[in-house]
């Protein structure tokens, strides 16, 4: 069997993938898309994914888009190696978190990242017009049905843009849900490592790299510090989530962090203590 994964550095969905294939220890080749520079938007990757995101796994000749049916997919493949737990109640458990994910956690990351880092980065690099052109390629229907309307007024208007700032705290109130479903254990479900976990780090670890640990370090949800401790211990952690992150768009995401979190901290009551 061959697996192709078409993928980019930045991407919470893709970095997700690679740590549930690596867990699995499946081999695959990568084809790198730099969605920071449009290359979501050619017609040949538009052809295999009409959302213009990544990721989008291609097995042999299907193609699978989704991250979160991708690793279902793979863990139909090879059940052995399965990520999601064998228990049914805690497989249910565990899919309440890839649900919730999908539907609320990984727009609000979009809009988080884009807020606190890729606005700048965008304009850094593409200019005005480039700009303008990156924006209005963006199809009607992908992160979200509005996304590409909501990304515009996120990288024109920043934290002034409607809506953005329901994102911040609904971004934060994930991370007050992990902290209470930590309580007495290490990992989300059943005190065992699972896809809920998998699939919750791309998320934490996005805002580590925007300099946004002040989100739970401080005594604030002491349970996700010491959760995402154990996840930055792992062995395949480095590998699968940091080093496929091109050097500069890591520093972009560390420097334009620093620079939006006193407006993050403010939104959520944060004490920033200098």
């Amino acid at each position: 069997m061959t697996f192709t994964l078409y993928h980019h550095g930045s991407s919470v969905c893709a970095a997700k993938v690679r740590f549930a294939m690596d867990e699995k220890g499946m081999e695959w080749d990568g084809v790198y898309i730099d969605i920071l520079k449009g290359e979501q938007f050619t017609p040949e990757y538009l052809a295999i994914n009409p959302k213009a995101v990544v990721p989008t796994l291609v097995h042999d000749e299907t193609i699978v888009p989704d991250s979160t049916v991708i690793i279902e997919y793979l863990d139909q493949l090879e059940p052995e190696t399965s990520v999601h737990p064998k228990d049914p109640w805690e497989r249910a458990q565990a899919r309440y978190w890839t649900k919730a994910v999908d539907e609320d956690l990984h727009p609000a990351c979009g809009a988080m990242t884009f807020l606190c880092s890729h606005r700048f980065t965008v304009l850094k690099k593409l200019g005005k017009e480039g700009a303008e052109k990156f924006l209005a390629s963006t199809p009607e229907f992908s992160v979200t049905s509005d996304w590409k309307s909501f990304k515009d007024a996120i990288v024109r208007q920043g934290f002034e843009a409607p809506g953005a700032v329901e994102k911040v705290r609904l971004y934060d109130s994930y991370l007050g849900k992990m902290d209470q479903a930590l309580e007495g254990q290490d990992w989300l479900v059943g005190d065992k490592f699972s896809i809920a976990d998998i699939a919750m780090t791309p998320y934490v670890n996005r805002l580590a790299m925007m300099s946004m640990r002040g989100m739970w370090e401080g005594g604030r949800f002491p349970n996700v510090e010491r959760w995402f401790t154990a996840i930055e211990a792992r062995p395949n952690f480095k590998k699968c989530l940091l080093d496929w992150v091109p050097e500069d768009l890591t520093n972009d995401l560390r420097e334009n962090g620093k620079r939006s979190w006193p407006e993050v901290a403010e939104i959520l009551e944060i004490k920033i203590y200098s």
